[in-house]
């Protein structure tokens, strides 16, 4: 199967439709290079995008693919039938491993597609105890990831519980496909060309990069319902969105799909309210209407309308889970926004509306971090946690200001959509 087959996609099976993406996230998310690893996480229920991958990465030249499975049933098992200390428990020899073959040039690709509910009936201190132990195990992992130190993507996968959660009301049998159409459509593979697609799409991304970086604007300040937030931005900060290049050097695209631009702010320079504009989906747990209120880079009040708990947990991870890592702008006319789905996933929702990030920053998103110390970056306004949790801030509503460096402001966004 290659992407020079004419028939229009509505002929295509499903097969043929799973091969586009998963051809795609090859070539395009990864940018998998020959003899390279590639370590892959997925749900059961995403095993035949899993094993198309396998197939397409073997295709690229893939010295090994290993692919490990998660078990939503065997999660809820754990918090029906294990003993409280265990949820202070996470496999950090996993872990370990995971980062020792990123150290030695393997890729990573996480399949998405979890139940976004999953664990809302179960008691979150043991949720958050579980997610702290799992966050502080993953850090060696995580600190490459977000590092960029290696070419990484996330895929979508459509399961019946995602699907159910996107279409209330709608058996499997239609949900599943309808959540695979909007997820084809997303990530472009429905196109003549998706390649073709994916370049032009990254090039529009880029130019937009390439224009906020000539601002060099001091801080964003939002505005609109609920949300008066001005985020400062780091010292030395730099755009980023699309294709980018990892720090061994290959070109991937971390999300497919992906609308967004996005900078590191800094930790101690964001001030004001905001109000959340679609839910987050957390670790199973899905948290409504978040209103929070910033001093001097730091949440200082905290509600929510659904998961206030978990919410809490989470901003108590550790110092860093109440300041920003990241602030991303995202027009209210992208595909994703203009499809009229909540997805109950950050991988889409967050490409349909601009939106920040709790804890671990960028160090890409600095001039020259990728090669900076800790010492150095933290000197920019970096931000370091254990966790990354983004959640949406735009909609039609928002207007968004440039602010220089001599405090005037220009328009940046208005009413969600690009000023300029």
């Amino acid at each position: 199967m290659t992407f020079h087959d004419t028939r229009p996609f509505s002929e295509l099976g499903h097969d043929v439709r799973l091969e586009r993406l998963a051809e795609v996230a090859v070539k395009v998310g990864l940018g998998l290079q020959r003899g390279q690893e590639l370590v892959m996480t997925a749900p059961l229920d995403a095993l035949p995008l899993a094993r198309a991958i396998t197939e397409q990465a073997y295709r690229a030249g893939a010295s090994l693919v290993t692919t490990l499975y998660t078990d939503e049933l065997a999660s809820l098992i754990r918090f029906t039938h294990a003993p409280d200390e265990a949820f202070d428990h996470a496999p950090a020899w996993l872990y370990e491993g995971m980062a020792a073959a990123f150290r030695s040039g393997a890729a990573r690709l996480a399949i998405a597609g979890d139940d976004p509910s999953l664990l809302a009936g179960q008691d979150p201190e043991k949720v958050a105890r579980a997610n702290r132990a799992r966050s502080k195990a993953y850090m060696p992992a995580l600190e490459l990831i977000a590092g960029f130190a290696i070419n990484w993507t996330i895929v979508p996968a459509s399961t019946p519980a995602w699907a159910r959660a996107v279409f209330n009301g709608e058996p499997d049998e239609v949900a599943v496909p309808k959540l695979w159409e909007a997820i084809f459509a997303a990530s472009r593979v429905d196109r003549e060309d998706p390649v073709e697609a994916w370049r032009r799409h990254n090039a529009e991304l880029r130019a937009r990069t390439e224009h906020l970086n000539g601002k060099n604007y001091r801080a964003l300040r939002f505005r609109g319902p609920g949300t008066d937030l001005e985020v400062g931005l780091a010292d030395d900060h730099e755009w980023h969105g699309g294709a980018t290049t990892a720090g061994n050097g290959i070109v991937c695209n971390a999300n497919i799909p992906t609308e967004e631009v996005f900078t590191t702010p800094h930790k101690l320079r964001v001030s004001g309210t905001v109000t959340s504009t679609k839910p987050l989906s957390y670790q199973g747990t899905v948290i409504e209407e978040i209103r929070v209120r910033f001093e001097e880079g730091r949440i200082v009040d905290a509600a929510s309308r659904t998961g206030q708990e978990v919410l809490a947990k989470v901003l108590d991870t550790d110092e860093g889970a109440r300041r920003l890592g990241e602030v991303a702008l995202v027009p209210n006319s992208s595909p994703i926004s203009q499809s009229g789905l909540l997805f109950y996933s950050t991988l889409f929702d967050e490409n349909a509306a601009s939106h920040i990030a709790l804890g671990q920053a960028y160090s890409k998103c600095i001039r020259g971090g990728l090669s900076m110390s800790e010492e150095a970056l933290v000197e920019r306004g970096c931000n370091r946690s254990l966790i990354h949790i983004d959640w949406m801030i735009g909609s039609a509503e928002i207007d968004v200001d440039g602010i220089a460096a001599d405090g005037t402001a220009e328009p940046v966004m208005r009413r969600g959509e690009w000023a300029d």
